[in-house]
């Protein structure tokens, strides 16, 4: 717990730097290695004895999606990601069919959620950043799912009585779910609040109510869904990069999912309306 608590003291100050102050294209290709380390972690997790080369395949295809998000090509570059990627691990898998080598499929459906399906979600992140006023929306998903995640824990351990889904997080508990999204919506409020004081931009409060809601609950989905994963594989960590928290996938799988669904509801429904 102590050791959890220093490493996000010391990175989230640090993160709120890159997020806020750096420019695009630094964000971008920061986004382009925390996509290439989640690809490696969730092959070498699962498929750590699996061919060298496919691992190689998904790590550097997850690096692409992000830069192409960047440069406005985003669809492009992961059509032509997946092309490639696809066309790569079948040709291996042909290859090598009825040998001792044989790769079974579920290693190309590994390589391929890696590869392309995390980073095209994560991109969400950048698309988010290269908007005008950038800087303000993409901070909506990372409060979101960081007040949230920090909502369940806290109200988990302290007021949780009813596990939730036991078979695939223990820990995780009723009571801690609506913590979690009472957090969530709590946070996007008062980050609205933030910005009529500090900003002359318009701030819709029912959007930032609803972007709570949903943030939250895809919060929650997408670390479900990954621990579901961990508990298929028998998996504790997904790397070991960040002392008290594993890898960079164990701290962004929830973003994996809320990335996305804030990116969607600012295009359909924007709670930031800017001026000038």
């Amino acid at each position: 717990m102590k050791e959890r608590i220093i490493v996000a003291a010391v990175c989230i100050p640090f993160l709120f730097i890159i997020l806020f102050f750096l420019p695009s294209y630094i964000f971008a290709a920061l986004v382009s290695i925390v996509c290439a380390i989640c690809a490696y972690e969730l092959y070498n997790s699962i498929m750590g004895d699996g061919n060298t080369r496919i691992c190689v395949y998904s790590t550097f295809s997850a690096t692409l999606i992000p830069i192409g998000t960047y440069f406005d090509v985003g669809d492009l570059v992961f059509q032509a990601v997946v092309l490639v990627l696809m066309s790569l691990l079948f040709i291996e898998s042909i290859i090598v069919f009825r040998s001792k080598k044989q790769i079974p499929f579920v290693r190309i459906v590994i390589s391929l959620f890696g590869g392309a399906l995390i980073p095209l979600m994560l991109s969400s992140l950048v698309a988010l950043k290269t908007m005008p006023e950038g800087r303000l929306f993409v901070l909506l998903p990372v409060i979101s799912a960081f007040i949230t995640d920090a909502g369940a824990y806290f109200v988990g351990k302290f007021l949780g009585k009813r596990r939730a889904f036991p078979l695939i997080s223990p820990k995780k508990t009723v009571e801690g779910f609506i913590g979690g999204l009472a957090a969530g919506v709590v946070s996007m409020v008062v980050y609205g609040v933030i910005l009529v004081f500090t900003t002359f931009h318009g701030v819709i409060f029912w959007a930032f109510i609803l972007y709570g809601l949903v943030g939250g609950a895809f919060t929650e989905l997408g670390d479900l869904a990954f621990s579901l994963v961990k508990r298929e594989y028998n998996i504790k960590d997904y790397g070991r990069l960040l002392p008290g928290h594993g890898g960079m996938l164990d701290r962004f799988d929830s973003m994996v999912f809320t990335a996305p669904a804030i990116y969607l509801l600012t295009l359909v429904m924007p709670a930031i309306v800017i001026r000038g």
